[in-house]
């Protein structure tokens, strides 16, 4: 029989800890990496659900409307808000322009 292990009880014993000693930081990393998948899960099933219509807002005294955009649309700049269908609709009917991007008007139907 192939018996690659040391013949003394001295080291085996070394092995033994050193192995134990292995074990403890993997079972440390494996609960480290099931706690952080745990908390990125609570995160995605806690974010709030993305608007399907925002308007991007101006600068200035009342922040007036600039550009509207599909909800996901990566152009979209930091001041905005969310808004409903009937009112991207009425703002883009007022003249406020839409992303040349995401197309807001050709989504809710509004022709030029």
């Amino acid at each position: 029989m192939f018996d690659d292990l040391p013949p003394d009880l001295a080291r085996l014993h070394t092995l033994r800890v050193w192995h134990a000693m292995w074990l403890q930081r993997i079972d440390t990393k494996i609960a480290a990496l099931r706690e952080r998948e745990a908390e990125q899960e609570q995160g995605r099933s806690n974010r709030p659900q993305q608007p399907d219509w925002i308007v991007e807002l101006g600068i200035g005294n009342g922040r007036p409307p600039s550009e509207v955009h599909v909800g996901g649309c990566y152009a979209a700049g930091k001041r905005r808000r969310p808004v409903s269908r009937d009112e991207a609709r009425h703002l883009l009917a007022a003249g406020v322009r839409a992303c040349t991007h995401c197309k807001p008007n050709t989504q809710l139907c509004i022709l030029d």
